[in-house]
């Protein structure tokens, strides 16, 4: 009940907000925002010019046409480079994964529930691990500035999604409003809301999830500006996995049926809670040039004629007089004529030259891992408690905080004719802080113990955007102050666009080589249940990746290698608790390392998507190999496939509608554990008996529309459940056969 009146008020706000701010814009004209003045009460004509009539309406209403544009783009976090982005919140194709945890095309291994941690199965794809980890693999939900969308709209834009499926018991949902205007054609503002609330269809994971995002921007010729500011409270129930996998793999070995609701899970009434604030400004200042512009002669305003010149002087008599003496009207309309010469104003274009950047990156979480009532078995864990008496109740919190400010000198792209890039030259200073509970810590006592970092790093970086042919970004950067000094990262990308017959090729490359000091939790974790205070040596990532698209066949080729040097990565390690006879291993004892792998590792990575179509025939097709050289340290599936067969088509040509059923796939192997807490995918321990997930295929079907302003769907999740490994991490299967609907509506004015 709570959450329905939630629900309600949001949507009621959000409607409430998107016919409002109308009020206020509709007395801006178009050179001030593109909006248009309800205040005009004067005469409509239709198209050809034809008065319209007016029998039969109320004419004390206006009719007017509201403009539906609007544009997106995303920031470059380091710079506030601006960076087009393509994608947008109307696109009606696989709008019915666009809530699934699992990731458009399934390629995100879970722990089942909405809400939860996921992990890219694609390794080229995954993040390296970074100080705020904890929200890391909440990557679909959790708001960076490189991954918000800001929006240029001619009209104040409300999109509202509900998404939901299953029961009061069970049951998902999800309720998401986004809002844009702009204050005028340079500056806007708007927010996003987003609430999502879990139950599970497996006993212990209810998940809850609050994030609010606050944002404006201004982009003028001289002066450019982007904000926002970010708070989310994301909390998880943690049930460590299902007791035994056999429920699902065999139900028939057990002399009863057993509902999700009924298997029993590992843990209960345990908890992990993570409250992130991000608050970003970047800004630009700009020094250059104005250039006039070449306008065509056809665009050329011309002079006007000798009666139009002497309508300009307002007395009639004047006029007279002048028109009377040829002298005096020849000397007139040349002082008239060269009067309008000097009115006109030649169109220019303000080219920047230089640019003086800041930018200002605020991050601050705050990690809490709770128990309650004795939620943990006894066996579960391998460590007598470090601090407290019992695991039966505590609680353990971690902080983090980061203030980085980077100062940016630019040479802009086009500055000069013989350079083709620009050049920017930064430098960046970080306060990283940390606390972790200390030993002092008792059942009545927290203490903690800080952690205190400076950074200082120097950097440049090359940049082409325009033109049409190649766009090229290069850079490096190295941390010469701090903890961190001697790091040092290097990156490049690139895209290449050619004709080839009748198509449009265009080829991406993207390489990068890091050699940095691995994340803060990997050398410090204190908490009721792991510790570890470690040194660890610089890892070595080195990358070279390349992407062939071409748009007429909707083929992409994404092909790449990586080479790790000290790897490092978060370890399961399995002690055995031996039932009465002494060999039996009735249960293991958890405990999970940060570790270092000295050696080399390649992965080597390749992925084909195809789209094909023939009349309202459809059939997408995703598939990923890999190949990791040390499975036990790094696995990965062999194949990952994606595939969704479909036909599209329209009724009364307004109502468009696809009909599918899609597939998602992988190959067997020892994907990582899910280790509770940490909140981290680990891999599994190598010396004790491992769990291989894969080899079962989920399938869904689904029905997709969309008219004008709305969209919508209904998928039948996992219609194929039978006895198999449907597991998307070890012991946590996915959610059984189940119906879901999502609901998208654009509101504009």
């Amino acid at each position: 009940m709570r959450t329905s009146r939630f629900i309600l008020l949001l949507l009621a706000l959000c409607v409430h907000l998107s016919v409002h701010p109308q009020s206020v814009l509709n007395g801006v004209d178009d050179t001030s925002g593109g909006f248009l003045n309800s205040g005009d009460d004067s005469e409509y004509y239709d198209a050809n010019g034809q008065k319209r009539s007016t029998w039969g309406r109320d004419t004390s209403k206006v009719d007017r046409t509201v403009p539906t544009e609007f544009f997106q783009w995303r920031i470059d976090e380091r710079l506030g480079t601006v960076l087009p982005e393509e994608y947008n919140d109307t696109l009606p194709h696989l709008f019915q994964n666009w809530n699934a945890t699992d990731g458009l095309y399934g390629e995100y291994n879970y722990l089942g529930n909405l809400g939860a941690p996921r992990l890219a199965r694609n390794f080229l794809d995954r993040e390296a691990v970074t100080d705020f980890m904890f929200t890391q693999n909440f990557d679909y939900y959790h708001t960076s500035p490189g991954n918000f969308l800001f929006t240029n709209t001619k009209s104040p834009l409300t999109n509202l999604q509900y998404h939901s499926c299953g029961t009061k018991e069970n049951g998902q949902d999800r309720v998401r409003a986004y809002f844009a205007t702009n204050i005028n054609k340079l500056a806007g503002i708007g927010f996003k809301i987003d609430y999502l609330f879990g139950r599970g269809y497996y006993l212990n994971q209810q998940n809850s999830q609050f994030g609010g995002t606050l944002y404006g921007y201004y982009r003028g010729e001289h002066y450019d500006m982007h904000a926002m500011a970010s708070w989310e409270h994301l909390k998880m129930g943690e049930n460590g996995g299902i007791e035994d996998e056999t429920y699902i793999t065999n139900p028939q070995s057990f002399p009863q049926s057993y509902s999700s609701r009924d298997i029993p899970t590992v843990l209960s009434d345990v908890y992990n809670r993570n409250d992130q604030q991000t608050y970003y400004l970047t800004h630009r200042y700009s020094l250059g040039i104005y250039h006039d512009l070449e306008v065509p002669d056809s665009l050329k305003p011309v002079m006007p004629q000798d009666q139009e010149l002497l309508m300009r002087i307002k007395s009639d008599s004047l006029r007279d007089v002048i028109k009377a003496d040829t002298l005096l009207l020849s000397a007139t309309l040349d002082s008239l004529k060269t009067q309008w010469q000097n009115e006109q104003v030649t169109p220019q274009e303000f080219i920047p030259v230089t640019s003086f950047i800041h930018t200002l990156h605020i991050k601050r979480l705050t990690h809490n891992n709770y128990v309650r009532n004795s939620g943990i078995p006894s066996t579960y864990l391998t460590h007598d408690p470090y601090y407290r008496s019992s695991y039966s109740s505590f609680s353990d919190e971690t902080k983090a905080i980061s203030v980085k400010n980077t100062l940016g000198l630019q040479l802009r792209e086009g500055f000069n004719k013989w350079a083709k890039a620009g050049v920017t030259l930064f430098a960046s200073h970080e306060f990283k802080r940390f606390n972790l509970p200390s030993l002092a810590t008792n059942d009545t006592l927290d203490a903690y113990e800080h952690y205190t970092e400076n950074h200082l790093s120097v950097g440049g970086e090359l940049l082409k955007s325009q033109g049409h042919t190649l766009h090229y970004r290069a850079g490096a950067e190295f941390w010469v102050v701090g903890p961190d000094a001697g790091d040092m990262e290097l990156y490049g990308n690139a895209d290449l666009n050619f004709r080839l017959g009748k198509d449009t090729v265009r080829f991406e490359a993207n390489a990068f080589i890091k050699n940095v000091g691995p994340a803060f939790y990997f050398d410090h974790f204190h908490s009721q249940t792991h510790w570890w205070d470690n040194s660890m040596d610089r890892e070595t990532r080195t990358r070279l990746e390349g992407r062939l698209a071409i748009d007429r066949t909707a083929t992409s080729l994404r092909f790449g290698v990586e080479n790790l040097t000290n790897y490092t990565y978060f370890a399961s390690l399995l002690t055995p608790n031996y039932a009465s006879d002494g060999t039996t291993i009735s249960s293991y004892g958890h405990d999970v390392e940060a570790r270092q792998h000295s050696s080399n590792i390649q992965v080597l990575s390749a992925t084909l998507h195809q789209d094909l179509h023939l009349g309202i025939f459809h059939w997408d097709n995703e598939v990923t190999w890999q190949a990791s050289s040390n499975q036990d340290v790094l696995p990965l599936p062999a194949l990952s496939i994606y595939t969704n067969p479909y036909i599209a088509f329209h009724i009364a040509k307004v109502l468009r509608v696809e009909l599918g059923a899609d597939m998602r796939y992988f190959t067997r192997y020892y994907a990582p554990d899910y280790a509770p807490f940490v909140q981290q995918f680990v891999v599994q321990d190598a010396t004790q008996e491992r769990t291989k997930i894969g080899h079962y295929p989920i399938l869904n079907a689904y029905a997709n529309f969309a008219i004008k302003r709305v969209r919508g769907y209904i998928n039948v999740k996992h219609f194929n459940q039978s006895t198999g490994h449907y597991f998307w991490a070890p012991r946590y299967p996915v959610d059984p056969f189940s119906i879901h609907f999502g609901i998208s509506w654009n509101f504009y004015d």
